[in-house]
């Protein structure tokens, strides 16, 4: 475990770097009370996937998506969900993870780890063969779907673009407070809608459970991921609002 840990962070140490948002995305798995090692400094550009009920965030240089309704982040081999596009983030597990969220085809994938090497880059990456039979025993069928009932996109949570830095709701009883008096969307998702509701009934985890080498692996390096040299930071107009998306623009606000 130890060693792919090691060789899926200086993968991604070495990937070209993408444009990237006015954002510091930093390496390394936070603590309780801490980020997964994702920081975004304010409200993201989300572009709409062509064909899926999913946005995903060009400029950022993480795997970075929107799906009915929250958040969504591959990081370090697991996955996170979120109401708000800074955290807190809860951990999911591969079982729980939304099918549309795992049918995202590679290309979409702004820093994806070395094992995507290879793979299609218009299809989803072959979660069956990363996480074994008993993962696609329980998940069958998730990369079969009709095409023509596709859900619909749902509305971006524009109001967010309105907090960041100080002004970042970190207690999630003020999220949760913003998010019903500014953003009345439900969930469509049936596996989307049972997470909703444990949010409701218990606070964030940050960390998914410990695994038995977890004790003894030394916490990985913190590294502070900048734009290229020369290249502003980009998603934000004269006027201070985030360009946001590119399909579906003033939903939600």
């Amino acid at each position: 475990m130890l060693k792919r840990q090691v060789i899926i962070l200086l993968g991604m140490l070495l990937s070209p770097a993408a444009p990237a948002d006015d954002v510091a995305v930093s390496i390394g798995i936070g603590t309780p009370h801490a980020s997964i090692g994702i920081h975004v400094g304010d409200y993201p550009r989300l572009v709409a996937i062509p064909g899926y009920p999913v946005y995903y965030a060009p400029r950022l240089r993480a795997n970075f998506f929107f799906y009915d309704g929250m958040y969504w982040v591959f990081q370090h081999d697991d996955w996170y969900a979120s109401y708000w596009y800074n955290g807190p983030w809860w951990y999911v597990s591969p079982v729980s993870v939304p099918v549309y969220i795992l049918r995202v085809p590679v290309r979409y994938y702004r820093y994806p780890p070395p094992y995507f090497r290879g793979w299609r880059r218009d299809g989803p990456p072959d979660w069956g063969d990363h996480w074994g039979r008993d993962w696609e025993r329980r998940r069958s069928g998730w990369d079969r779907w009709d095409y023509r009932a596709i859900p619909p996109l749902a509305p971006l949570p524009a109001y967010q673009r309105r907090y960041s830095g100080d002004s970042y709701p970190r207690q999630v009883e003020r999220q949760r407070e913003l998010r019903q008096q500014y953003y009345r969307y439900e969930p469509r998702d049936p596996v989307v809608r049972q997470h909703d509701q444990r949010r409701d009934q218990a606070p964030p985890r940050v960390q998914p459970p410990q695994r038995r080498d977890d004790a003894r692996r030394p916490p990985p390096p913190q590294q502070e991921m900048r734009p290229p040299p020369g290249q502003q930071p980009q998603g934000r107009d004269a006027d201070g609002r985030g360009r946001d998306q590119e399909r579906g623009r003033g939903r939600g606000d």
